[in-house]
């Protein structure tokens, strides 16, 4: 079975690297843009600059302009050079987040792309053990949150880090005893920033965690709404809903707080260190020994590298948040399904209708055994029914036959084929099912049947529309085939619904079918309807049918009575009464003789 997926931030170390999960963003899903990115720095680069040229053009102003006697012709040229100065910088700002956008854009929906494909390569057994909401999460929510937060850190460090450059060698050019000056506290941020990213990592992984169960709890009560307002579950469920969003707004603002802490420490070391150039810098222009200029300058240069600072102090803290998302979604792309699968098939049945068989085959959820060497033969192109009481591993054996779960020990055989031999594809090739939850997607009754095939033959389909009995009530709808079928099926009765769904199977032309429950949701008027076009559907095929109703199994070829996961009883209806064992036992409490 595949591994679950990681519930919370893992303890001690981070799973991976910041070195790791950039290479791996950079090779994955970067790489690719290189070139626009290449642009998109240049574009940052000149507009990082301009604040240092900014600074730069204040000591002219003052030392030739303001000064009594100065020179007015240069206002000219220094107000003309600071105006091109903050047009370039709006021009450079508007193209460089366009590209960078355009990246970040076309990057996540790849990085979304593939985390769903590589999600459906997944066996059964992961889905059985990660809900929807935690998947949705992982493709939506962690993949447009690394992505954007991704490239805020892009534009930061390039923009703030050239503009930071810039403003330093313009300090450092004025006096360099004056920028120790303005640096002397910053040694003081080492440890506390440290500490902070490793919070707000384990923040990060929380808030996620919770944002995914939030997800869950909407799924499970918009999934359930009848349930729920049937039995007056609303202020239990907005209950619960209240417990994870309460979780969120905890650990948003913890994470807030952390974020902006490092902005804060940075505040506090540029005050001291404006406090020494102060200190140092004021008493040499008072004493005359510098000019009001070269001070102006050297003290806007240093005001201008207040923000850049700060932004890059609060990038370490976006970064964090990024990586974690990042470390969640590389998880999951890292979560393999453990098959003995080939990807093309070793060997594959004859054509028509195949014999199955189960030789001593176990299979568990977890530490929970369902089946304990199941063992029996399904005829070709004969109908073999399973009973038995809820949890005898009925529904097991069907997501056996269709790989949904692979068997724990033994071995399952379709015409004469170890399915070990097969690849996946094959094998679902071979199968059509129809089950109790039939599962119609919110389009058209024609994609609902065809399922997105567009080499249908159309009497193909009005066969199968025909044989199915689609045909009976598709007058009775606005747009008849193009009907939308609504939410889950909603747009449809019960009985509707089973019809699409053995229209579905017909349509596959496969030559097993398995029939899960396929009646039991229905009234008897519809029940007797399905029934008919089930029987149009179990011709010249291998027929598998569970059903609690004992009375739509008793024309089986053969049926199989199941208990604790086991084989106890096999035969016809005739030969299981007149043994007068289990079988004979539920028929006549289902029918009181």
């Amino acid at each position: 079975m595949t591994q679950a997926l990681p519930a919370s931030s893992p303890p001690g170390p981070a799973r991976y690297g910041s070195r790791v999960l950039m290479s791996r963003l950079w090779h994955g899903y970067i790489r690719v843009h290189a070139w626009t990115l290449v642009l998109a720095t240049l574009v940052m680069v000149i507009e990082g600059s301009t604040l240092g040229a900014l600074s730069y053009l204040l000591e002219p102003l003052f030392d030739r302009v303001f000064e009594p006697g100065g020179d007015a012709s240069a206002l000219i040229w220094v107000g003309g050079g600071i105006l091109g100065l903050f047009l370039v910088r709006a021009a450079t700002s508007v193209i460089s987040k366009a590209l960078v956008a355009r990246v970040t854009q076309v990057a996540t929906r790849a990085m979304q792309g593939d985390l769903l494909r590589h999600i459906l390569t997944l066996d059964g057994g992961f889905f059985h053990d990660n809900s929807p909401g935690a998947l949705i999460e992982r493709v939506q929510g962690d993949a447009l949150i690394a992505q954007n937060a991704w490239s805020a850190v892009l534009m930061g460090a390039s923009r703030d880090v050239v503009a930071l450059i810039g403003l330093m060698v313009v300090a450092i050019g004025i006096d360099g005893r004056w920028t120790l000056a303005a640096l002397v506290g910053a040694p003081l941020l080492l440890v506390p920033v440290l500490v902070l990213q490793r919070y707000l990592r384990r923040k990060a992984w929380m808030l996620r965690d919770q944002v995914g169960l939030r997800t869950t709890r909407l799924d499970e009560i918009f999934h359930g709404i009848q349930t729920v307002k049937l039995n007056r579950m609303e202020p239990y469920q907005a209950a619960r809903f209240d417990t994870v969003t309460s979780r969120i707004a905890r650990a948003e603002v913890r994470a807030t707080v952390a974020r902006a802490t490092t902005p804060a420490l940075i505040d506090v070391v540029t005050g001291i260190g404006f406090f020494a150039v102060l200190m140092l810098g004021g008493r040499e222009v008072a004493e005359g020994d510098r000019t009001v200029g070269e001070f102006m300058s050297f003290f806007t240069a240093m005001s201008l590298t207040f923000q850049p600072i700060r932004r890059l102090g609060d990038l370490a803290g976006i970064w964090q948040t990024a990586a974690a998302s990042l470390e969640r979604v590389f998880g999951l792309m890292d979560t393999k399904a453990v098959t003995r699968r080939p990807t093309v098939s070793l060997e594959l049945p004859a054509a028509g209708a195949p014999e199955i068989a189960l030789k001593d085959v176990h299979f568990a959820y977890g530490d929970q055994p369902v089946l304990n060497g199941i063992s029996f033969v399904a005829a070709a192109g004969r109908m073999t029914a399973l009973v038995g009481a809820s949890g005898a591993g009925k529904s097991t054996i069907m997501h056996l036959l269709t790989g949904l779960v692979e068997p724990g020990a033994g071995t399952l055989e379709i015409g004469g084929v170890d399915c070990t031999r097969m690849s996946l594809a094959d094998q679902r090739r071979m199968v059509a099912s129809v089950s109790q939850d039939t599962a119609l997607f919110d389009e058209a009754l024609r994609e609902n049947v065809t399922l997105g095939r567009g080499d249908i033959d159309p009497a193909a389909l009005q066969d199968a529309l025909d044989n199915a009995l689609v045909s009976e009530f598709l007058p009775r709808l606005a747009s008849g085939l193009d009907t939308p079928a609504g939410p889950r099926g909603s747009g449809l009765s019960g009985g509707q619904r089973q019809r699409i769904a053995i229209a579905r199977a017909l349509l596959q032309n496969a030559p097993i079918l398995l029939l899960d429950e396929a009646t039991s949701s229905l009234d008897a008027a519809s029940e007797t309807l399905v029934a008919k076009a089930l029987n149009h559907a179990a011709r010249g095929r291998t027929t598998l049918v569970v059903a609690h109703r004992l009375a739509t199994v008793r024309e089986a070829d053969q049926i199989v009575v199941l208990d604790k996961g086991r084989v106890v009883e096999t035969g016809t209806h005739d030969s299981l009464m007149a043994r007068d064992g289990i079988y004979a036992g539920l028929y006549r409490l289902q029918f009181r003789v």
